[in-house]
Parts: structure tokens; C-alpha cells; sequence
């Protein structure tokens, strides 16, 4: 379990730098706890995004874990995986809500001290099923699954799941003087920075013949798929292009707005970390229009001074 925590940690500082610099700031059983959820999240994440011509075995699950050994798995099937991985968890969160039960020795590490933070959080368990759903929804193959999405209403099903629930996880971690007024807060606040993600993330995505944005949001503004694909071959975006992305990021600094009340609602020692997160996350938008939305070919990033600018700034507030 202690191994899983510290592989969660380093997986964050790795992969999740603006969230993780967010979480610096938090005390340290809270810190570990947001690792746990962080580093789970990764774990499906990078099953469910891996090539399908390659295996998912590089970093990602331990080849000689029962996930693998079990005669029905395919090491090459990411449903099989998923599965497999979600049922580990459930096992390990009855194992540990079982005094005296040892936990299940063939869990991923990651696993093991996730179900240590929902039970010591007492996190509803349902907030990773909803996960899981909404994780099945991005798998081939798979009967929930989805590559594209009309409208935000559509996406938002999808995004309970892989976002809103997140945001819902966090708010027994941080600590809340009214959690029923910051719970849906924070499902905003998990809302606006994943759709902060798929307006970054928009040519990457296409790579892996995803579109998150909304196609009937993107067709008001006369952009089609084989303008996006353009877009991605060359790295300028056509000026209809300029403006569907103009809107998208419009809607996604609402979610921002109704989100921020929710910050004051923190404990007081978790506010300055979910401050620097949401500033940041905030910025990217910054960066995307300061690009003239020229993002399709290049990935853009907050720069490392704004960055230690943005956390110095949420210590001295205070959140």
C-alpha cells in the first residue's frame, strides 16, 4: 500500500505537473490522498488510451499480476484489463473495510492505496463505478463505447464520469465547512478543467480519431472533420476554426465561474492548492488564445515561471 502511494506520487509529478504542483501545497495525508486518486485514474486511463497494435504492458499493469495469469485474460483486450482492474479495486475496498482481512496481494499497488484513502475519506463508492462507466464509454469495442459527441449535453454524460465524480472525490479529501453546497462546485470545477484538456488536447485526440468537442457546437461555425484533420497536418487553424475554438473555450470559462464560489467553501489549508490549480488550468485557456488558437499541430503549456507565480500568489491569499 505504502508502495502504491509513493508509485501514485511519482506517476502525478509525471504526467499531471499542473496538478501536481496544485497538490504541494496540501498537508500531507491530504496530498497522499489526491495522489491515490490521481494515480488510479492514470492506471485506466493509459489502458483504455493505449495503441491497440501495441500491448499494455509498458509501465501500465504488472504482467505478472492475476490480472494476467486469469485464463479468460487477454493482455492484448483493454476491456479485459479494465475490468479486471475494477474488480481488483472492489476487492481491495472489501479487504480493507474487513479488519483482520489482508489485502488482495495480486492488486496493483495503486489499488491498494486508493481503497486505504476511500475508506479512510469515507469516499461513496459509487463515484468509481460512475468512473469506470464513463471510462468503458472511451474503449472499443465495448458497448458503451463513444468516439464522438454532438452536443455538451452529450458530453456531459460522459464527462460525470471522468470529471464531475473526480471533483465530488476530492471535496471529503480537502475538507468542506458546507459540503452539499461545494459538492456540485466541484463537479464544475472537474467539468472545466477536462474540457480545458479537450480544447488543449483537440489534435492530439483526433490522432486517436477522438473529437471530445461537441460536432454540432463545431458545425454552427462550419468547421467539419476534414478542416480539423487539415488543421492537424498544417497547425494553423482556418478562421471558422479560430472561432468554434473561441466558443468552446467561452463555454468552458463559464464552468470556470460557477466553480470558483466553491474554493471559498474549502477547509482553509486546501484552498491555496485548489487556488494554484484552478489558475492554471485557467491559463491554459490564456495560452491557447495568446496562440490565436493555432493549437492543432502543437501542444501548448503554461510555462514554468507563470506556474511558480501562480502557486506563490494562492500561498500568499490564502486560497
Amino acid at each position: 500500500m505504502e508502495r502504491g502511494y509513493a508509485v501514485a506520487e511519482r506517476v502525478t509529478a509525471e504526467h499531471g505537473r499542473t496538478y501536481h504542483l496544485g497538490t504541494r501545497l496540501l498537508p500531507e495525508h491530504r496530498r497522499r490522498a489526491v495522489y491515490a486518486l490521481y494515480g488510479f485514474a492514470r492506471l485506466v486511463d493509459d489502458v483504455v488510451d493505449v495503441d491497440p497494435d501495441s500491448a499494455v504492458t509498458d509501465g501500465v499493469v504488472d504482467p505478472g499480476t492475476s490480472i494476467w495469469s486469469s485464463p479468460d485474460a487477454d493482455p492484448l483486450d483493454p476491456t479485459t484489463v479494465v475490468n479486471a482492474l475494477d474488480d481488483s479495486l472492489r476487492r481491495a475496498l472489501s479487504a480493507r473495510r474487513s479488519p483482520g482481512t489482508r489485502l488482495p496481494v495480486d492488486a496493483d499497488d495503486r489499488i491498494l492505496a486508493l481503497a486505504d484513502t476511500i475508506v479512510g475519506f469515507d469516499i461513496p463508492e459509487d463515484h468509481f463505478s460512475a468512473f469506470m462507466v464513463s471510462m468503458r464509454m472511451d474503449l472499443p469495442g465495448d458497448p458503451l463505447f463513444r468516439d464522438r459527441y454532438a452536443t455538451f449535453d452529450d458530453l456531459d454524460v460522459y464527462m460525470y464520469g471522468s470529471a464531475s465524480v473526480i471533483g465530488l472525490q476530492m471535496v471529503p479529501i480537502l475538507g468542506s465547512s458546507d459540503p452539499e453546497a461545494a459538492l456540485p462546485l466541484a463537479a464544475a470545477l472537474g467539468e472545466a478543467f477536462q474540457l480545458t484538456n479537450f480544447i488543449r488536447d483537440v489534435g492530439e485526440d483526433l490522432d486517436r480519431d477522438r473529437i471530445y468537442l461537441p460536432t454540432d457546437e463545431l458545425a454552427a461555425f462550419g468547421v467539419d472533420e476534414e478542416m480539423l484533420r487539415d488543421a492537424r497536418r498544417s497547425g494553423i487553424s482556418p478562421p471558422s476554426l479560430q472561432r468554434a475554438l473561441a466558443h468552446c473555450i467561452a463555454v468552458t470559462r463559464a464552468r470556470y465561474r460557477v466553480a470558483e464560489p466553491g474554493i471559498a467553501l474549502l477547509d482553509r489549508r486546501s484552498r491555496p492548492a485548489i487556488r494554484a490549480a484552478f489558475e492554471l488550468y485557467r491559463d491554459i485557456l490564456e495560452e491557447i488564445e495568446a496562440a490565436d488558437h493555432h493549437i492543432l499541430g502543437r501542444r501548448v503549456a503554461v510555462g514554468t515561471p507563470r506556474r511558480a507565480r501562480r502557486a506563490m500568489g494562492a500561498v500568499v491569499r490564502g486560497g
